[in-house]
């Protein structure tokens, strides 16, 4: 079993090519580390936008737990140090796999 969060961020008019350049370099490596899958990431220039899934194993209660370290942690305050904001608007669920 494995939870997924969707993540869907309009950016900053101007910020589309900083944010992904910033985003490839950083949430790879700091997510995985901090127990996380990526299951995919999309920039979308036209609209400015940028839509990424994490997951991690087990159920909703034990994701939220997971990323309560990941936002406290000395790996993610580095990735975000002196980053200015990039994100007008966040748009952050859990989401059911309505597939499989």
């Amino acid at each position: 079993m494995k939870t997924i969060q969707l993540r869907n961020y309009t950016l900053v008019d101007g910020e589309y090519d900083a944010f992904v350049a910033w985003w490839r370099e950083w949430m790879p490596r700091v997510r995985t580390a901090a127990g996380f899958t990526i299951e995919f990431a999309h920039g979308i220039r036209e609209s400015n936008r940028f839509v990424w899934a994490v997951s991690a194993p087990g159920d909703a209660d034990a994701f939220r737990a997971l990323e309560q370290e990941y936002l406290v942690s000395d790996a993610r305050a580095e990735a975000f140090d002196g980053v200015p904001q990039r994100v007008a608007v966040y748009d952050i669920a859990l989401v059911d796999d309505v597939v499989g």
